[in-house]
């Protein structure tokens, strides 16, 4: 389907680094990551959930390591795994440079706050040495004290301000492979100093909404902040931050790409709230669907709406598409056309039996076109 004119976003252009075999920046397909939250030197339970985060589709995933023990555990840990590996440091420079030893994709570090200029350079040159990139996290619950001093807040100014601060000293010491982040917890705030950022550089941009709350109003948070600066053009990689179970920060994520038609992973469902119009129960019926499929990551879409109001035009635009009709029998459309009648008894199964086969036509198509593609 050709993109209508007033879907066209058109990203911002930035400078392309890589984090791993994962390129973020340029023109590479925004990308959706999150953090662990285990104990990163219980390097058992910290696989476990790299290996959920990957199976949700997380294309980066973040792991802290606040002391020795949790950045030597690194070395276990990535040859574990798939996923390109951020170790998050803080303060402490020689647990950058163990993270980047022990394989480590980026190092999210702000080098202002690790000491010496001698501190940095070692940094940057094991960076360098083992292929690791870096990204520069500016918080406002944590801005230095002579921006607080000279802005009297945390304010869009001061967060761009600390942000291009940090990416002088990687700058000056010959350092270009790293992005940018700018996160608050106010929504109003981490869009303003984004946009900020955005026009002060070029680097890649992270995007967040900070310790957004738990599972629905941080989504929603999020929702509302990344997708705006989505929308605009704004941001190469995002993590959707909530409390809650990180393998929902994924789900959460890819689901505003999708709304915004940046990136389509897995089924996406267009269905209605339901009404007394409703000819089945259209709750039920999502809810039991989206369970059966949640394992399904080629992109395709279905449409659930029960009745015949807005069903017929919201099948067109589908893959498969549902709309409740009388006396317990329902027309389901395949590829935007009226193909079959279905009975409420075998709904469900039939539903998911058709996303299924349609999903296996699809990949099997894909496959036969790749070696075409590799020898043209």
């Amino acid at each position: 389907m050709s993109v209508r004119p007033y879907r066209e976003i058109r990203r911002r252009k930035c400078r392309k680094v890589r984090v791993g075999g994962v390129a973020v920046g340029g023109d590479a397909p925004i990308t959706v990551q999150s953090m662990t939250n285990t104990p990163t030197a219980d390097v058992v339970s910290t696989v476990a959930q790299v290996r959920a985060l990957e199976a949700a589709g997380a294309d980066i995933v973040r792991i802290s390591c606040p002391d020795q023990d949790s950045a030597l555990a690194l070395r276990q840990i990535i040859p574990a795994v798939s996923v390109p590996i951020v170790a998050d440091i803080h303060f402490h420079y020689k647990r950058a440079i163990e993270a980047a030893e022990a394989g480590a994709a980026c190092l999210r570090i702000n080098p202002g706050n690790i000491g010496s200029p001698q501190r940095v350079r070692e940094v940057v040159k094991a960076a360098k040495d083992h292929g690791c990139s870096m990204r520069i996290g500016v918080n406002a619950g944590s801005l230095e004290r002579d921006l607080l001093e000279k802005y009297g807040e945390p304010c869009p100014a001061a967060m761009v301000e600390s942000a291009l601060n940090h990416a002088r000293i990687l700058e000056d010491n010959d350092f270009f492979e790293f992005k940018i982040s700018v996160k608050a917890s106010d929504v109003f705030l981490a869009v303003a100093a984004y946009h900020g950022l955005a026009e002060a550089c070029d680097y890649p941009l992270h995007l967040g909404i900070t310790e957004a709350g738990g599972l629905r109003g941080g989504t929603v948070k999020s929702a509302i902040g990344i997708g705006s600066l989505l929308w605009t053009g704004i941001g190469d990689t995002i993590r959707v931050s909530l409390s809650a179970d990180p393998v929902e920060e994924i789900k959460a994520g890819y689901e505003i790409l999708k709304s915004l038609g940046l990136r389509r992973r897995g089924v996406t469902v267009i269905a209605c709230p339901s009404c007394a119009r409703q000819q089945f129960d259209v709750i039920d019926t999502v809810t039991k669907v989206e369970a059966r499929l949640a394992h399904i990551t080629t992109p395709i879409t279905l449409s659930i709406i029960g009745c015949v109001v807005n069903g017929p035009g919201e099948a067109r635009d589908t893959d498969i598409g549902l709309t409740g009709g009388g006396n317990g029998t329902h027309l389901v459309y395949v590829a935007g056309a009226a193909d079959h009648k279905v009975k409420d008894i075998d709904l469900v199964d039939h539903i998911v039996a058709l996303v299924e086969k349609k999903v296996a036509e699809i990949e099997a198509a894909n496959q036969a076109a790749t070696p075409r593609a590799a020898s043209a």
